[in-house]
């Protein structure tokens, strides 16, 4: 059997790229590639479960024993899910290397899926914190194997010059911002009528329509997309492989247990290590890519011009990412959430990020397209990124400054912050998305679609420190100070913007 899956492996690598695209049916889903369709929908419910997930996970880590949650402290409660989003993306690391030398990004988003939905469903159960922790495991290294490799399975689709490739990643981005939409009011409503547990179970359904979904559509739609093996290990690679990966588990779950116990390894110290990592990773990714012989010198020029679409990154995620901490406790705390005759429940705030890229995204895509080569170059439109999310930010002092420390203050101010973060969004995501499969080297397609995950990874590993500071006290000094940087960072990026495109070797 196994030997049968590396001879199989070994036929794939004969498939160029070429024939990979003429494999899928070139359209059918919007004049783009039926595959697309696959992806969307995959996308979709699994964006619905984590999403829905999210929503409440906050929530349910701070609230008392007695309302159903863990009763842990806010301020540790912001800081787990800080690290719990940087761990998710930075498992993107081991999912792409899986993807790349074993199992195809095709086979990745499947087992990847299956783990998350166990995942789910391990948070349904209801238990003490120690079962928290292990249903973040799960849902860690799931998302780890099918996020990034779900996306790269998109650009596989499209010739790298084919003009349909940033629309067909715009159209992909809506059926991740679907399933977030829908997703916070969907959970939220059950776990408002019956218990968290009743929806983390709902989160558990859509992972598991999402896998029926790619099972029964894979095969027809994708063709050959997502299922070549880009950078094989050798027989024996894969051998010593599998002993290092299972010393290494009996190690962990030895060390890990015993740490705990003796007050070794505390949260504390855990999110200070996270932390040092997700910078760390990045860094030691792009020197091995960018010294790796397979890299060819045109990738290399390639790989310069991407380090500071990198940074940007970084720093736009560490603001819109804290829409799920600081803005989720700022909303369940410091806003007045009897509004219009209507109870509002907290969660629906992280409906409003997804509904207004669902509006937007459209207006967006017809703009590029009517600019044409008019349009911003990539680093401008990571500028404006920036600058836009430097503004969401500012935002939040005015009603902090009206209402004074203590009172709460008018919903609106909080959608308006959400409003202007998306317009940032629109302007880095998925653009971001479709640069990284141009600009990555052919050695290191799936690994790159990681590195580009790992800028929210290091991001929200920032943002378990960051949330050290925020009170109700410091809440004008930290919005302020964070989203004043990220308006300088903006304005230099447009300054360097011509040296980085230059760098990009023709890339637009």
């Amino acid at each position: 059997m196994i030997n049968g899956i590396w001879k199989e492996e070994r036929v794939l690598q004969r498939y160029t790229r070429k024939q990979i695209v003429e494999s899928v049916p070139q359209t059918g889903f919007f004049g783009h590639p039926k595959g697309l369709f696959t992806l969307f929908f995959t996308e979709f419910w699994e964006r619905f479960s984590y999403y829905g997930m999210r929503a409440i996970l906050v929530y349910y880590m701070y609230y008392e024993v007695s309302k159903g949650g863990l009763g842990l402290d806010e301020n540790v409660a912001l800081a787990i899910m800080s690290i719990y989003g940087s761990l998710v993306y930075m498992s993107g690391i081991l999912g792409g290397w899986i993807a790349d030398r074993v199992t195809g990004t095709s086979n990745a988003v499947f087992y990847g899926g299956i783990l998350i939905m166990f995942g789910h469903i391990a948070l349904a159960v209801p238990g003490d914190v120690a079962f928290f922790f292990l249903s973040m495991v799960l849902i860690v290294i799931g998302t780890g194997l099918l996020k990034p490799n779900v996306s790269s399975v998109v650009g596989e689709m499209y010739d790298e010059k084919d003009a349909r490739r940033d629309a067909g990643f715009s159209i992909f981005y809506m059926g991740i911002n679907m399933g977030a939409f829908l997703s916070p009011l969907v959970v939220s409503f059950f776990s408002d009528r019956y218990d968290f547990h009743a929806g983390f179970g709902v989160a558990a359904v859509g992972m598991f329509i999402g896998l029926i979904m790619f099972v029964l559509t894979r095969k027809k739609n994708l063709g050959l997309a997502g299922t070549q093996v880009h950078n094989p290990l050798s027989a024996e690679e894969k051998k010593n492989f599998l002993k290092i990966f299972i010393v290494s588990a009996i190690i962990l779950a030895i060390i890990l247990p015993l740490s705990i116990s003796r007050n070794w390894l505390t949260i504390e110290r855990f999110v200070a290590l996270v932390g040092l990592l997700g910078i760390l990773i990045p860094i030691a990714y792009f020197v091995v890519m960018y010294r790796s012989p397979k890299t060819k010198p045109v990738e290399r020029s390639r790989l310069l011009a991407y380090v500071p679409l990198f940074i940007a990154s970084v720093m736009f995620w560490a603001i819109q990412e804290q829409g799920s901490t600081v803005l989720a406790n700022f909303a369940d705390q410091r806003t007045q959430l009897d509004f219009w005759g209507i109870r509002i429940n907290p969660a629906w705030f992280q409906s409003l990020n997804p509904l207004f890229i669902i509006t937007l995204a459209p207006v967006f895509a017809w703009l590029w397209v009517k600019m044409g080569e008019r349009q911003p170059s990539i680093p401008k439109k990571f500028a404006l990124a920036l600058v836009f999310a430097g503004l969401s930010f500012l935002v939040i002092i005015v009603p902090g400054y009206m209402a004074g420390e203590g009172a709460l203050v008018n919903p609106m101010w909080l959608v308006l912050s959400y409003l202007i973060v998306v317009f940032g969004e629109l302007c880095l995501s998925p653009v971001g998305l479709s640069a990284t499969t141009k600009l990555a080297p052919e050695a290191f397609q799936a690994q790159t679609m990681s590195l580009w995950f790992l800028s929210n990874a290091a991001a929200q590993a920032i943002n378990a420190q960051l949330a050290k500071f925020y009170t109700e006290a410091s809440e004008m000094v930290y919005f302020g100070t964070i989203g004043l940087v990220s308006i300088v960072l903006g304005i230099l990026m447009f300054l360097i913007s011509p040296a980085i495109q230059e760098k990009m070797q023709g890339i637009k």
